[in-house]
């Protein structure tokens, strides 16, 4: 692991213990444009690493301190994340700056396995529950996209890294003409969406109402763990994940 200091003036003291991890991307069109962002005073913005492309991790603020890169956010009804997490910015153009076809840039493995390591090490020296390591869309679903859909969290898991349901749910033949639940339904099948989601650690009232902040985080849910189809809908297959994370978390927690 290979670690280099560019010092960010933007932190400062933490307010909470320290109990979770974030993971970004950071969205520019360039490292070094993400560099002096994180960097430069008037933004008021700082990640406490960022892994280059290379592997190379710059790191700019001291894990003692609170870094600002969460924004305003919540999980697990916590807020003010920053006085409570490390963040880790991943260099990606993301959705803001997508391949010239259109597609999501992918994540270089060699990046990946830089993150792994990072994460392992951060893991080490903190008490960071697994149900508390998260990306950024999952606790302002409203307002981020990051990591995004191509950030490989299953592939983490494996190695430690947040968790991922042992069997996720195959849906096939009669299970797949049923129906789910889309924008704008009412009842008690969403509310038992909304309380699985909320269990997880969304922030989402439990109306028994499918409105625009469930669509948020129905699409935050599928960008970490259905990636492959993210719609803001939740049919059958993302319902079933939606159980099966939650008894994963369940289940860790004991």
């Amino acid at each position: 692991m290979r670690i280099a200091w560019r010092a960010s003036p933007n932190f400062n003291a933490r307010r909470h213990r320290l109990d979770m991890l974030v993971l970004h991307y950071t969205g520019m069109k360039s490292a070094e444009a993400a560099l002096s962002r994180l960097a430069d005073p008037e933004a008021s913005v700082s990640a406490h690493y960022v892994v280059l492309e290379d592997g190379l991790i710059i790191q700019m603020v001291d894990e003692a301190h609170r870094a600002w890169h969460a924004g305003a956010a919540s999980w697990q009804g916590d807020d003010d994340l920053n006085s409570r997490s490390i963040g880790v910015e991943i260099v990606n153009g993301g959705h803001d700056f997508p391949l010239d076809e259109g597609g999501l840039s992918p994540f270089r493995d060699v990046q990946v396995a830089a993150v792994t390591s990072l994460c392992q090490a951060i893991l080490t020296r903190h008490a960071i529950p697994q149900t508390r390591i998260v990306g950024h869309s999952d606790i302002a679903p409203e307002r981020k996209r990051d990591p995004g859909e191509h950030f490989p969290w299953e592939r983490l898991a494996r190695h430690g890294i947040g968790l991922w349901p042992e069997k996720a749910p195959q849906l096939t033949g009669q299970a797949l003409r049923g129906r789910g639940l889309v924008s704008g339904e009412s009842g008690p099948a969403v509310r038992r969406m909304q309380d699985q989601l909320a269990a997880i650690g969304y922030d989402l009232p439990r109306s028994g109402v499918f409105d625009a902040r469930t669509e948020a985080v129905v699409t935050a849910f599928q960008r970490r763990w259905r990636p492959r189809q993210v719609t803001g809908e939740a049919d059958l297959s993302c319902l079933a994940m939606i159980a099966a994370v939650n008894d994963a978390y369940r289940a860790w927690r004991g």
